[in-house]
């Protein structure tokens, strides 16, 4: 799985179907032999459209600015934002 999702991060903006598929067959592996995905993984789909978001090529990757620090992460395929929060 971790080859596969290197692969379709560094063939993202040459090659957009081919990081698809390749993401894809990474999640179907995790599912079929019900092997749980790694957080560092998990982070490279979407939680609302489950699509792979390569970052800073199909996503958008902020800094919160408030007083707890905190990443957002934009899909630009369905617009959803969600946040990570930084430990201190």
């Amino acid at each position: 799985m971790q080859i596969l999702i290197n692969s379709a991060i560094s063939n993202a903006k040459m090659n957009p179907i081919l990081s698809q598929r390749q993401a894809l067959l990474a999640q179907r592996i995790s599912t079929r032999h019900k092997i749980r995905m790694p957080y560092e993984l998990k982070i490279v789909f979407c939680k609302k459209c489950k699509s792979f978001i390569a970052p800073g090529i199909n996503s958008k990757i902020r800094l919160g600015r408030t007083s707890i620090k905190s990443i957002r992460i934009s899909c630009n395929l369905c617009g959803h934002t969600y946040r990570k929060i930084i430990a201190q």
